[in-house]
């Protein structure tokens, strides 16, 4: 998969809430599917789609352990995106009543 694609596929993924909400789930320790599946109020076969979206974007892995699917947080995939974002990180915030009280200096009246 290229960076881009890469990318785009791991955005998708983190589109939903309710696969943000698996991932934050899953920073604390591996599950197996029907634990991960137990807080939302959906089939099993929803949490599974959601599961496979985040396989497919790198996010998490399955491993069947016995009858049981387990999922575990990849602790790398979230690099690339992170990295990608960084680079926004050398634009501060904007203070807006700060920047209202330097117009306030700089502009002449009425403009």
């Amino acid at each position: 998969m290229s960076g881009a694609s890469s990318l785009d596929t791991v955005f998708a993924a983190l589109a939903d809430p309710t696969r943000r909400a698996i991932l934050a789930m899953l920073l604390e320790d591996d599950m197996a599917v029907t634990d991960v599946a137990a807080p939302f109020a959906m089939s099993l076969a929803a949490i599974s789609k959601h599961l496979g979206i985040l396989s497919r974007a790198g996010l998490i892995t399955q491993e069947r352990r016995g009858r049981v699917v387990w999922c575990k947080l990849e602790p790398d995939a979230l690099r690339e995106a992170s990295i990608w974002m960084q680079g926004f990180g050398q634009f501060e915030a904007v203070n807006l009543d700060a920047f209202e009280r330097f117009l306030a200096r700089e502009l002449p009246d009425g403009a």
